[in-house]
């Protein structure tokens, strides 16, 4: 992270932003939330969970049984956020983290489906409003995702 003189770091910006990050997302098998490896945090994917139930399932697309876009990409944010707590859990505060390296964003896709950046800038763009920097990004179309969740998404932090 960029840090001029007096500028706020990741955590005041959440305070600012009005956002709560969730408490970690227990595991739903034989993983942790996040590792840390030197100056790298690598979250587990992290799906659209909160208090303890997926907000929604199915495939995104358009056309009725599938969940549109504009929601899925509200999941994406949703993810994108319970990555940070994950991050957080091993770090203590994002105030330690340098920037967001990487996000890999997977989109359940009905076949027609694809605008699957779209759904994934939900993940982009709340890291880029708290961490104020651009990071490398995938952005994948899959048949089925765990839970049929309709996204998930990873994060991978530089630490400072």
């Amino acid at each position: 992270m960029s840090e001029t003189p007096g500028a706020a770091g990741p955590e005041a910006r959440l305070a600012a932003l009005g956002i709560t990050l969730p408490d970690v997302v227990p595991p739903v098998a034989s993983y942790v939330p996040a590792v840390r490896a030197g100056q790298y945090v690598y979250t587990s994917g992290q799906l659209p969970m909160a208090d303890g139930a997926l907000l929604a399932t199915g495939k995104v697309g358009t056309g009725a049984g599938l969940v549109d876009p504009e929601l899925a990409k509200d999941l994406a944010r949703t993810c994108a956020l319970n990555a940070l707590a994950a991050v957080r859990s091993l770090t203590g505060s994002l105030d330690t983290v340098a920037r967001v390296v990487k996000v890999v964003g997977f989109v359940a896709s009905d076949p027609s489906f694809t605008a699957q950046p779209a759904v994934i800038n939900g993940a982009s763009d709340v890291l880029g409003e708290i961490f104020g920097e651009p990071h490398a990004r995938s952005a994948v179309g899959v048949a089925v995702l765990p839970l049929d969740a309709p996204v998930e998404v990873e994060i991978t932090v530089e630490l400072a």
